[in-house]
């Protein structure tokens, strides 16, 4: 007998010492390459870039910040990723609570009559208790795993605050350029209604032709219907940003284009470190951390399970008597069971937590390397925008000058119509042109925000 206490006593030290890593925390082992920006990992006077700490510091524009509000509390996917988010806190206080025992009320009763004997009656009040040991890991790995889950939500949550919050910013931008495109062709609209009128009083005096008339009138026409396809363009986009808000469409109130700029920060250099900012990376780390604890729990399943168990309460039925008034019940039981043999599902689950594992470790690398990638895009469209932008404008202020001394020259017979229509529509387009590039440098910083994490508070 003493021997085999001794084996037993050998075995459960044993078991001790090799369940010990089966507690280990998870710890960030994958580095995040210093040039994963592809750019310096400093700024040209030293200082390190940051991004705002929160959305209200980047977007200044009063109006702006009210429909970002409204959309952070009326979205419906928003909605959704809290939603998911407090059914992850309640798994983990279910996980938190598995440490704790169980206990339950079972009352029972039972008549019994044999060959028109009298009826016994037997009754049993018990209260069972029963609690699991966690003594190696099983217990702590899924509560851990559990924590990662929520980690992950939260970061979800925040990726689509991020996603909202730069969709809705995009979105009023867009209307904020085709305002200014608006602007632009409804000038426009009266300019070349002035100059179809002097062309038609140059046919009326025989000093032109019905052609140049027709030519005319027909460039006019073009800017009525691009004044018609811009109102209705605006249209969609308020009726797009009122999906977003969950309202009935109806219009959405806005400034002027230019009264509150985004601000100009682009970068010639980017820190690889505020790739950490981004949810989606933060994100992945806890993917990371979730499948380390899964390969925890799949290693601690191959060790003993124990469990307590107890009850107590009264009863009238002592074995197979039936005796009145009831007695008091005690009974405690404690058992261990060890797997032995399994056909093969544990070492499969095992294998399968340690291929996880290794697969969202090279997912997280994918992760990292594609905010990277989105932060050097980002910066390449910020500075293209902004050097087109000057190109831009001096092209809008020479073009008009052409307009303007080619329609003198015209008034004064020294110019036909075919060359005031190309000066026309030339600078129209510049104009354009020159809206929609303001636009794109708008998009281009909103992006380079995003990409390196953005404040969502």
């Amino acid at each position: 007998m003493k021997r085999l206490k001794n084996i037993f006593a050998a075995l459960a030290v044993s078991f001790v010492l090799t369940g010990c890593g089966i507690y280990s925390k998870y710890e960030q082992n994958m580095q995040i390459p210093a040039d994963a920006t592809g750019t310096e990992h400093a700024s040209p006077d030293g200082s390190v870039a940051e991004t705002p700490l929160s959305w209200r510091d980047f977007f200044t524009d009063p109006l702006l910040q009210q429909l970002i509000d409204s959309a952070l509390s009326r979205n419906t996917d928003i909605n959704s990723a809290r939603i998911a988010v407090e059914k992850s806190e309640v798994s983990l206080r279910a996980a938190r609570l598995a440490y704790l025992p169980s206990l339950y009320f079972s009352p029972s009763g039972t008549i019994a009559s044999f060959d028109g004997s009298p009826a016994s009656k037997s009754y049993n009040l018990p209260l069972q208790l029963s609690m699991d040991i966690d003594a190696f890991g099983a217990l702590t790995n899924k509560k851990r795993a559990s924590k990662a889950v929520l980690m992950q939500t939260r970061a979800q949550e925040e990726i689509v605050r991020t996603n909202l919050i730069s969709t809705v910013a995009q979105q009023y931008n867009m209307l904020l350029m085709l305002d200014r495109q608006l602007e632009i062709l409804t000038a426009t609209d009266s300019l070349w209604n002035a100059s179809l009128e002097t062309q038609k009083s140059l046919w009326e005096n025989g000093k032109s032709y019905s052609t140049a008339v027709n030519q005319m009138e027909s460039s006019y026409i073009n800017v009525k219907t691009q004044i018609v396809d811009t109102r209705r363009n605006i249209r969609s986009v308020e009726n797009s940003l009122c999906r977003l808000l969950a309202v009935a469409p109806q219009a959405i109130p806005r400034n002027r284009w230019g009264e509150y700029a985004l601000p100009q920060q682009t970068f010639s250099s980017v820190p690889s470190a505020l790739l950490l900012n981004r949810p989606d990376v933060r994100m992945a780390d806890h993917v990371m951390e979730e499948a380390f604890y899964n390969t925890q729990a799949a290693r601690s399943a191959f060790y003993p399970s124990i469990s307590l168990t107890g009850t107590a309460g009264l009863t009238n039925n002592a074995g197979s008597v039936v005796v009145n008034p009831g007695k008091l019940l005690l009974n405690a039981v404690a058992s261990l069971t060890q797997p032995i043999f399994t056909r093969g599902r544990l070492k499969a689950n095992l294998k399968i937590a340690k291929l996880t594992q290794e697969d969202v470790q090279r997912k997280y690398v994918q992760t990292v390397i594609n905010a990277g990638n989105q932060v050097n895009e980002a910066m390449a469209d910020c500075q293209a925008s902004y050097e087109k932008n000057g190109y831009y404008r001096r092209q809008v202020e020479v073009l008009h000058d052409a307009y303007t001394g080619t329609h003198e020259l015209m008034d004064n017979g020294k110019a036909n119509y075919l060359e005031v229509l190309t000066a026309q529509e030339t600078l129209l387009n510049a104009q354009l042109s020159e809206a929609v590039n303001m636009y794109s440098a708008a998009q281009a910083v909103i992006a380079l925000y995003i990409a390196l994490g953005g404040g969502t508070k």
